[in-house]
């Protein structure tokens, strides 16, 4: 889909386009003929008075509306939606939101689907009519950039396992990067075992597929100044390993990798955008596979960082993996470390389906994270990161436990956070779990699948550093 900024539309051309209207008195869609053309009536009562979430889910739906209804071109008057109750966002920050939300909401995952002639392609075009000054041009550039890496972040991530390997992962991120300005490195097998990294090695071992450390640098900030550093959980595929999951939920496990998608894509679009900061993903990549070269409950894992990891259940692969990689964090002194996973399912126990998890033992970092999170729509929530829940980690016979010792049950995200904390020492650290995020709800207003979490928030934490 494209959005174009038109003053007018010719004469000849207004039949093609369907105009969108806003109706306050009910929430039905309806379409009306007149003499211009067509408009498409969207009734928005249920959504009013505006707030920025409501504002978000609207434009969503302006889109999805238009899908629904086989709409390859829609008109949008850029002073239809400041004239509904409630509006309050200035014209900029609108046009990000517009141009970030509407292309999420047109996106859908057609890699293996038969394309037949004839058939409806979704949304075309989204022309926006009305004059636009040129700061809020280059908003709307600004949230096409992003929308795009998002876009690109969801195709990863939707990948099937089949289709993407570690290698595959690695090759597809280096192939996005180019012409951004940012470099793309690749550690190989032999190269992790060099640097110790035990714990990747020790979950990709039943797997046929190799591992790969992926590393995105970008350096557009001053040399001096410290890089944020982003932490993606990469697992192509999440068997469970011997403590196999159930075949209800392993179908999804393609999307085991989507925090590291996250990663890469919020630093290729840093790259994009020029902004004035330095920014690495590094993205530990494992198939987390059965065989019987599987690590298996009871073994004990040693960690890039020295530190040896009880492995109560092989199901808890992410936080091992991510253990090597906040280590290996550390060689860039960073100003901030960021580490994104679908990490646990009892995110979504506590949490439900509508927000991440953010954990960290600084709680103006939190607030931070979740503030950015309303700015950009990838809303957070934080759980607590206290010092009295260390115990839950304890190793037996290493010195840590990649579950809670008396079980998953209790805490089970507080456990994982736990642990990720013991490897995240000397720098500033966060941990977003974006398990419940990791599939679209009905009421989200997107195609099923990858959501893109959270890509966006990333990209405001990485906009607010350069504005420091």
């Amino acid at each position: 889909m494209k959005i174009l900024i038109k003053k007018s539309l010719p004469r000849t051309d207004r039949q093609s386009y369907v105009n969108v209207t806003f109706e306050v008195e009910h929430d039905r869609t309806r379409f009306i003929e007149h003499a211009h053309g067509t408009a498409l009536a969207l009734g928005v009562k249920s959504l009013l008075p505006l707030t920025r979430r409501r504002t978000i889910t609207l434009m969503r739906r302006i889109v999805k509306e238009a899908q629904d209804h086989e709409i390859t071109r829609l008109v949008l008057q850029k002073d239809s939606l400041p004239s509904l109750p409630g509006w309050h966002l200035d014209a900029h920050d609108c046009c990000r939101l517009l141009a970030e939300n509407a292309h999420m909401a047109a996106y859908s995952f057609t890699a293996f689907k038969k394309q037949t002639k004839g058939e409806y392609h979704g949304l075309q075009e989204l022309v926006l009519l009305g004059m636009f000054t040129k700061g809020e041009r280059n908003s709307l550039a600004r949230g096409d950039t992003v929308a795009q890496e998002i876009r690109a972040c969801r195709d990863l991530a939707n990948m099937p396992g089949g289709d993407m390997t570690p290698k595959l992962l690695a090759q597809r991120i280096r192939k996005a990067a180019e012409g951004s300005g940012a470099r793309v490195r690749v550690l190989s097998k032999a190269d992790m075992a060099k640097l110790r990294m035990g714990a990747i090695l020790g979950v990709a071992r039943g797997a046929k597929e190799d591992p790969t450390f992926i590393i995105v640098e970008y350096w557009g900030g001053r040399k001096s100044a410290a890089p944020i550093v982003l932490a993606g959980k990469g697992v192509t595929f999440d068997s469970g390993g011997l403590s196999l999951k159930g075949a209800d939920v392993m179908l999804d496990m393609h999307l085991d990798m989507s925090g590291g998608a996250a990663a890469a894509h919020a630093v290729l679009a840093a790259a994009r955008m020029k902004l004035r900061v330095n920014a690495i993903a590094l993205i530990p990549a494992v198939e987390n596979a059965v065989s019987g070269e599987s690590y298996r409950p009871g073994d004990v894992l040693r960690s890039m960082s020295g530190m040896m990891i009880d492995i109560l259940n092989t199901d808890a692969e992410g936080r091992v993996i991510l253990a090597d990689a906040l280590t290996y964090a550390k060689r860039y002194k960073p100003a901030l470390v960021v580490d994104v996973a679908t990490l646990t399912g009892a995110s979504l126990v506590a949490l439900g389906t509508k927000a991440s998890a953010v954990l960290t033992p600084d709680d103006e970092l939190a607030t931070r994270m979740c503030t950015l999170g309303e700015v950009s729509g990838d809303y957070c929530w934080q759980l607590p990161l206290w010092e009295e829940y260390k115990g839950m980690v304890k190793g037996r016979f290493g010195d840590i436990a990649n579950i809670p010792t008396k079980g998953p049950r209790y805490g089970g995200t507080i456990g994982g956070g736990m642990f990720l904390a013991e490897f995240a020492e000397g720098y500033p650290w966060v941990h977003i779990d974006i398990a419940p995020r990791m599939t679209s709800d009905e009421d989200d207003n997107l195609a099923p699948g990858a959501t893109g979490v959270p890509v966006r928030l990333l990209v405001r934490l990485l906009e607010q550093e350069e504005s420091r």
